[in-house]
Parts: C-alpha cells; sequence; structure tokens
C-alpha cells in the first residue's frame, strides 16, 4: 500500500513539474517510460459496465475492423502490449503494462452462462485469487483489446495466455436481450448470448 501512495505521489510531482500540455494519458505514458524505459505507450480502456449498441461497438477506439456484421465485427487489437506472466502466491497472472491490467492467466475450465461467470468472479474473490479481491469481468474494450491479428495455437490472443478458453465474457450488455463476448477462435466479438469461459481481469494503475 505505501508503495502505491508513492509511485502516485511520484506520478503527481512529474506531472506538476513537467506540466500537462498532453492528455493525462500521454502524460502518464512518459512517466511510465522514465520510470521503466519502456516505449509503448500506455492505453486507457473504459473498465465500467454499459449497455453498448451495435454502433458504438463498431466505432470502438484501438481497433482494426476487417468486417462488421449484425452481431458484432471480426477484428484485432492495434494496441502495442507489454504482457508480463508472473506467480502471485502460487496463482498464475498476466500484466499488462501496456494498459495497466492484471488477466487471469487461465480462466474457468468450463464455459458457463453470463449469471454463472458473475458466481465464479465471486468465488474467485472470496479465495482472493493472486492475493486480490477486486476481479471482475473486463468491459467490452478490455477483452477485445486481447484480440491479435494472427492466430497462435489456434487462438487469435497472445500465447502468454491459456489456450483453453477460445471465448470470455465482458461484463457490458447489448439491448435487454444480449451480452458482449469476444471469440478468439474466430477473432471476432458478438452480443448473441451463448456459454463462453471466464477470465477475469483487474485494473492494477
Amino acid at each position: 500500500m505505501k508503495m502505491k501512495k508513492r509511485s502516485r505521489l511520484i506520478m503527481t510531482l512529474f506531472l506538476f513539474v513537467f506540466g500537462c500540455a498532453f492528455p493525462v494519458s500521454e502524460c502518464k505514458a512518459q512517466f511510465i517510460k522514465q520510470e521503466t524505459g519502456k516505449t509503448a505507450p500506455f492505453t486507457h480502456l473504459r473498465s465500467s459496465y454499459r449497455n453498448v449498441s451495435l454502433s458504438q461497438a463498431h466505432s470502438m477506439e484501438n481497433v482494426f475492423i476487417r468486417k462488421k456484421d449484425e452481431w458484432g465485427f471480426y477484428g484485432h487489437s492495434t494496441i502495442r502490449h507489454d504482457y508480463e506472466k508472473k506467480s502471485l502466491n502460487g496463482d498464475y497472472v498476466v500484466i499488462d503494462h501496456a494498459t495497466g491490467l492484471m488477466w487471469h492467466q487461465s480462466g474457468s475450465s468450463d464455459y458457463v452462462s453470463w449469471n454463472s461467470a458473475k458466481d465464479w468472479i465471486r468465488n474467485l474473490n472470496n479465495r482472493g485469487y493472486a492475493g486480490y479481491q477486486d476481479w471482475r469481468l473486463p468491459t467490452l474494450e478490455e477483452a477485445v483489446s486481447l484480440l491479435e491479428p494472427n492466430k497462435t495455437n489456434n487462438l487469435y490472443i497472445d500465447p502468454v495466455f491459456d489456450d483453453k478458453q477460445w471465448g470470455i465474457w465482458s461484463g457490458d450488455i447489448y439491448g435487454s436481450g444480449g451480452v458482449w463476448s469476444v471469440y478468439f477462435s474466430l477473432g471476432n466479438t458478438r452480443w448473441r448470448v451463448k456459454n463462453r469461459f471466464v477470465r477475469p481481469v483487474r485494473s492494477f494503475n
């Protein structure tokens, strides 16, 4: 906790000293570069859930869409990820330094309904996976950020992640009867309700 407060204080001083003629995300990217030597820009992704329309999904930032349809789109993220796989208390996570997100490296061993997915995460938090109790379903933007342009192990996702979860739930809904999800098997996103796997995420920045 002290380290986290110290990091925030250093960042605040950095922004104050150097000014913020750029958007906050760009200033934060400069701070990260100063601290870590990494040049990949920091990309902030929405972390609160909402009702996402088809047109909103089609106009998402940081995504290359190669085909649109009535259920969603086929495409991939344009974010330059900086993944780091770690073991915390014996639990594996994947930290993305480019987005400030920490992902469950694997996820559920079975595909489940959306409501069951929320129960699965509740149990994960009760257990305190990797020492944290703030795991959640990703937003559509966060889930889509995992889509890669090319397949590895027959999935459009970086091999740092477990390859069993071919499709995952998001926490965003579509209208009154749909829930957005992402398919790594096909490289697309859909709002139609079927069973999916769970891959929890949490924000660490």
